[in-house]
């Protein structure tokens, strides 16, 4: 039986990412590590004593605040330490000038990010096994339910793989000391954001479990934020691997695939939702539309074509492949299949149905004009995808404030005729007399453009190949 268990053992070792045995094992052996681990027990453990005085002298639900006190310091580590140590481990490549090293090994900028990521992540396991028999203590004191502590824990977990994605993508964003110098401020801000923003999560999860019965509905959430927060780490991380990837390489198959899984997640959330007799398909087609849009234009804006060894191999026409006109098709299926599937299943609710219409119209607006006034300026093809996203948030800025403004001036700052086309205001004035016609021009220009995007997009395409 050993013999077996130790060849099992030998073949996961060869198997297992080398980079992340190395980062694991230098992890471990760090000050830092042991530090947290040891300041973490010895604080649970002066918590524990406190809380088990407070229950003996007959205090009510004390599990509460001892739980929160738990999930406190599990925060810290788990949150910030771990995600900023990633950031940096991922810095110190670059500073120390070994990443041309690491790809002479041949393993590829996504198993590289891969071991980096999987080892903070083990760390972060480590830490929550530590503080688990803590937290659950936090039970027996009364005050907190077993599916609150099971619930908080796994959800922190996805949590901290997302921030730990998160600083490995900043950090493959610097490429000067300057650059390096302003992002690791940003980073150390938006942790702390972060950080907070999981403490105060936590803290309502528990204060609403205390009132409310756990059902399916509790369970369904926790999937739901379990399943966003992942998903949005793999995307970050697929998009961090594909930044480093070379021209040739197929570095665009990786974010596309988890753009998708993303997408069609919360599709399945929403019907799940919708079924369990929540009209929530509208206000779930605005939010899908709004993340294919600000997501969406960083795969519409890719550059124009692929390497001849992508075109050669593999489907000819996949829209998981590197290219412009691949990218934009794929975004415009998604949206206009999923919010015409939420459609036909609201066409008894002509409110919802005019958001969903909405909703699709100023996504396909925002995404198509940029695409189509790009292809029309003159630049060099290593800038398209800078250019594209420039024109994006310019049309944004635009759309949302110059109408308002000219409004207030002519008549009013929510005209509807003025704002037809402000994808904030036009939304909010479909209840006003004129706002579904308006609506109706706006579809119309929307369609245009999308028509204009693939014409262009189709001859630089052909362009290129030839």
């Amino acid at each position: 039986m050993s013999d077996a268990l130790d060849r099992l053992g030998e073949r996961l070792a060869d198997r297992a990412n080398p980079l992340m045995v190395k980062e694991v094992r230098q992890g471990l052996r760090a000050r830092t590590f042991w530090l947290f681990f040891a300041l973490m027990l010895v604080v649970n453990l002066f918590i524990s004593l406190v809380g088990w005085q407070e229950a003996h002298e007959g205090a009510q639900n004390v599990g509460q605040w001892v739980f929160l006190a738990f999930f406190v310091v599990l925060a810290v580590v788990q949150f910030f330490v771990l995600p900023y140590s990633a950031y940096r481990s991922m810095l110190r490549e670059a500073e120390n000038e070994t990443w041309v090293l690491l790809t002479l090994t041949g393993l590829g900028p996504r198993r590289i990010l891969g071991g980096k990521v999987m080892s903070a992540s083990l760390q972060g396991v480590l830490y929550a096994s530590a503080a688990a028999p803590f937290l659950l203590f936090s039970y027996f004191l009364n005050g907190i339910g077993l599916p609150t502590v099971i619930a908080t824990v796994v959800v922190a977990l996805g949590y901290q793989v997302l921030l730990v994605s998160l600083a490995i993508s900043v950090a493959t964003l610097a490429s000067t000391r300057l650059m390096r110098g302003l992002l690791h401020f940003l980073l150390l801000g938006g942790l702390f954001q972060a950080l907070s923003l999981g403490i105060g999560g936590g803290m309502a999860v528990e204060s609403v479990l205390a009132r409310s019965f756990v059902g399916l509905d509790f369970w369904l959430a926790t999937g739901g934020l379990l399943f966003a927060a992942v998903s949005t780490g793999v995307l970050l991380f697929e998009a961090a691997a594909a930044r480093l990837s070379l021209p040739t390489e197929d570095y665009a198959r990786g974010p596309r695939l988890a753009y998708v899984v993303q997408f069609l997640g919360g599709v399945v959330f929403a019907v799940l939702a919708w079924m369990r007799g929540e009209s929530t398909l509208p206000v779930a087609g605005v939010a899908l539309a709004l993340y294919a849009t600000m997501v969406g234009i960083f795969v519409v804006s890719d550059r124009d074509g692929s390497s001849r060894a992508q075109w050669a191999a593999g489907p000819r026409y996949s829209l998981l492949r590197p290219g412009g006109l691949r990218g934009y098709v794929l975004v415009v299926v998604l949206l206009v299949g999923v919010l015409a599937a939420f459609a036909a299943l609201s066409i008894a609710d002509d409110e919802g149905l005019l958001r969903l219409l909405a909703a699709l119209t100023y996504a396909l607006l925002l995404l198509s004009v940029p695409v189509v006034l790009t292809r029309q300026l003159s630049h060099p093809p290593a800038q398209t995808p800078a250019l594209t996203r420039v024109v994006f948030f310019t049309l944004l800025v635009a759309l949302t404030a110059i109408p308002p403004m000219v409004g207030e001036i002519v008549s009013e700052a929510s005209d509807v005729r003025l704002n037809a086309f402000n994808p904030i205001v036009g939304f909010a004035n479909l209840d006003e007399p004129g706002g579904p016609l308006a609506l109706l021009v706006a579809t119309a220009v929307a369609g245009l453009f999308v028509a204009l995007a693939l014409g262009a997009l189709r001859r630089r395409d052909v362009e290129w190949r030839a």
